[in-house]
């Protein structure tokens, strides 16, 4: 066989690799998951916690005795039970005495334990002392009487408890992350209180569904005051699956116009999240926050003052931004994956898990007093016999006086057993007084009540079920606290996108003949007598804002999308507008506009074709821009037209000094294509360059056009322009003599 173990010549077991590697590797994986990586349902530890616990109190740290050095307990631990590093069974018992991490702490620690800044801080061990803390009782009140098993430690020289005896779901109270092989947990900790309400109930109705036992359990409660933002379905699925995620949101108010931060988010560091909002400031990406502070002290664990640049800034949208950006919001990973009562890990819902506990906390129970009852049975066995020797005490005396070996002589003469003989021969002189009878009918009495009562308990499930609740309900009583963690509901944290950021300033974008781009600040430039490269010249101009895009258009009909503030400054030459685009070779670009995305424009080509767009529409992502314009052959593209409304009237001039005048309302609006006909000019002529249109332009009734034809100029008011009215598509009328090469259309304000 191939995983077949041979023995060679020399003595030597020989097995194949592939057995050997894939052995090895699935132990090392048991043991992980098994012994390192998960938590007990039971008692909702791991193994180095559980011993960690269990170390402390053989030492005697109990929460009412002296503290001891840590370096002592971590000696204890990894010299008796864990057979691993001193740091990493050190770093175990830190995280368990850090009132941050853990909801409900298990060490009591004196000295430096870290900080919620800086949890890693901690004084090495051998400056550090601990003891348990009073709520670590609830773990281990129970241990030495009878109600978990025992196994031996690494070496086999002692004993240690499989679990300790909770006495309520700490796997929930305190949760726990874990990384295993092929698997991990994120167990969340919860509130003692709303976990033994939910438990009761469970105890009560084992039929209860997750929604019910959500009634107690409201959701997660971390060691913080931020606000739990999971909507409360997300939380009841979480529950239901044992998978799912939660987001918290750090707490703050407005003070004398100030925004303070007074809760952070579970393991989220004050420093780490003013470094976030300090380097988004740096990087001019905050311009609404003008300065920042820590104000944390004792009174004031967490104080972050951030203040904003003016009253007018929108706190809430700024509050939005930094939750989406920074440590202010956080989202936690929940996988409620554990090793269950039969050994084997398992993803568990609410109910399993409460439902499983219940199951380990009544095999314990029913543990507890069977030990008892076993001892108060044994007592009396020997109170039996002692009362026997009292009623008989002179003739005991003179046996055990007179025989060689008065133990079998009692045994026989009062029919004792071993037992009994024992104990009366154990019997100190002291004892001998006539009082001791009495006592020894008063423990009788006392004895054969709870005799009777752990009798009677362990025969009805009714009545453990009474005790069970009993002693959730003092554990509650004694270590619950209220809720720190509120549940609210929040709309999700939106960062601002960069056009938001930006400082809005009024700029003009210039195009030059051979294709460089560069943006003046503000609306009165003289474009044309900018510098230019010898042999360039000014060609074209957008006037906007810097937060806007900018959007140009090139011969083949193509539009692409350049953003204004990224646009060098005009006080150089500018760059080639190539760089940013991959227009196709030997495109020319003839048409540059700016504005907002509802703004209107009239897209036209040479030979008459046209239709309104908006600008959102023309905007392009991709550095290859979009299809906008559909051009006839021969066909070029003109100039784009920004529209203020949609009562104005087209004018379009030809090569011929034909003019059209017709209303805007009859070209459609449209995202792309061809458009409507505009002025007529047969397609032939076009093509062949004899005839298309010189100019477009747009005029309402206050204004006047102006007709450039070399040198010369015709102004023309709204009024004037009756002649050349007419439908769309027409071929329009000539201009006057002088008029028939038209160079450009203006128009000016009357």
């Amino acid at each position: 066989m191939e995983n077949q173990t041979t023995i060679a010549n020399d003595g030597v077991e020989q097995l194949p690799l592939k057995a050997y590697t894939e052995k090895a590797y699935l132990d090392y994986s048991m043991y992980v998951i098994l012994d390192r990586a998960l938590p007990n349902i039971a008692d909702g530890l791991k193994p180095v916690q559980r011993r960690i616990v269990y170390a402390m109190s053989e030492l005697g740290l109990k929460a009412t005795a002296k503290f001891k050095k840590s370096a002592r307990t971590v000696g204890d631990v990894i010299g008796k039970f864990h057979p691993h590093g001193d740091s990493a069974a050190y770093e175990a018992m830190v995280l368990m005495a850090q009132n941050f991490s853990y909801r409900y702490p298990l060490v009591d620690g004196q000295g430096n334990w870290g900080s919620p800044d800086d949890p890693k801080s901690f004084a090495a061990m051998r400056y550090t002392e601990s003891r348990l803390t009073a709520y670590a009782d609830v773990l281990l009140s129970e241990l030495g009487q009878g109600t978990v098993d025992w196994v031996p430690n690494f070496d086999g020289t002692m004993d240690e408890p499989s679990v300790l005896p909770a006495r309520v779901p700490n796997v929930l109270l305190n949760g726990t992350t874990g990384i295993a092989v092929g698997m991990a947990t994120d167990i969340p900790p919860h509130n003692l209180r709303e976990v033994v309400n939910a438990t009761i109930a469970l105890l009560d109705n084992s039929k209860a569904s997750v929604a019910d036992l959500c009634e107690h359990i409201q959701g997660p409660d971390f060691p913080t005051g931020a606000e739990l933002i999971t909507p409360r379905a997300d939380i009841q699925k979480m529950y239901e699956t044992g998978r799912g995620s939660l987001r918290m949101r750090a707490t703050w108010h407005k003070e004398d116009g100030d925004v303070i931060v007074t809760a952070l988010p579970y393991q989220a560091s004050g420093s780490k999240v003013l470094e976030q909002i300090a380097q988004q400031m740096q990087a001019k990406k905050l311009p609404m926050v003008a300065d920042l502070r820590d104000e944390s002290d004792h009174e004031n664990p967490t104080r972050l003052l951030i203040v904003p640049r003016s009253n007018r800034v929108d706190v809430e949208a700024m509050m939005n931004h930094l939750f989406a950006t920074t440590d202010l919001e956080k989202t936690y990973r929940v996988n409620l994956n554990v090793i269950g009562i039969d050994g084997r890990p398992q993803v568990k819902s609410l109910t399993g898990m409460l439902g499983e506990w219940l199951e380990f906390r009544t095999e314990t129970t029913r543990r507890r007093l069977q030990y008892r009852l076993d001892k108060v049975l044994a007592r009396l066995h020997i109170l039996e016999g002692l009362l026997i020797a009292y009623l008989n005490i002179d003739e005991v005396i003179a046996i055990i006086r007179t025989e060689d070996k008065p133990k079998p002589v009692l045994m026989e003469r009062f029919g004792l057993s071993d037992t009994q003989a024992e104990a009366i021969l154990e019997l100190k002189l002291r004892h001998l007084a006539k009082l001791e009878e009495m006592k020894i009918r008063g423990e009788q009495d006392e004895l054969a009540a709870e005799r009777d009562n752990l009798e009677a308990t362990l025969g009805s499930p009714r009545k453990m079920k009474n005790l069970i609740r009993k002693e959730l309900k003092e554990v509650a009583e004694q270590y619950g606290d209220d809720r720190r963690s509120p549940l609210v509901e929040r709309t999700d944290a939106k960062a601002f996108s960069e056009e938001e950021l930006m400082s809005v300033d009024p700029v003009t974008v210039v195009l030059s003949e051979k294709g460089w781009i560069r943006a003046a600040k503000g609306h009165d430039v003289d474009a044309e007598a900018l510098s230019y490269k010898s042999g360039d010249k000014f060609k074209l101009a957008a006037k906007g804002r810097s937060n806007q895009p900018v959007i140009i258009f090139d011969n083949s009909g193509r539009s692409y999308t350049v953003a204004a503030h990224t646009l060098p400054s005009a006080r150089g030459q500018g760059e080639p507008v190539t760089g940013r685009l991959n227009a196709p070779s030997g495109a020319v670009f003839n048409g540059m506009l700016m504005g907002s995305d509802d703004q209107r424009v009239l897209l036209a080509s040479d030979a008459g074709y046209g239709f309104v767009a908006k600008l959102g529409d023309l905007q392009s992502k991709n550095r290859a821009g979009k299809a906008v314009l559909t051009l006839p052959k021969g066909a070029e593209v003109l100039n784009p037209v920004p529209l203020d409304d949609a009562h104005g009237h087209v004018v379009a001039v030809t090569t011929e000094g034909r003019m059209l005048v017709f209303p805007l309302a009859e070209l459609p609006e449209m995202s792309r294509g061809k458009g409507n006909k505009m002025i007529g000019i047969p397609s032939a002529r076009v093509a062949a360059r004899e005839e298309y249109v010189v100019a477009v332009a747009v005029i309402n009734e206050t204004d006047v056009l102006r007709v450039f034809s070399g040198k010369r100029y015709l102004n023309l008011k709204f009024s004037e322009l009756e002649h050349y009215l007419g439908e769309r598509g027409r071929r329009g009328h000539k201009l006057p003599r002088g008029f028939q090469k038209v160079d450009g259309l203006v128009i000016n304000p009357a």
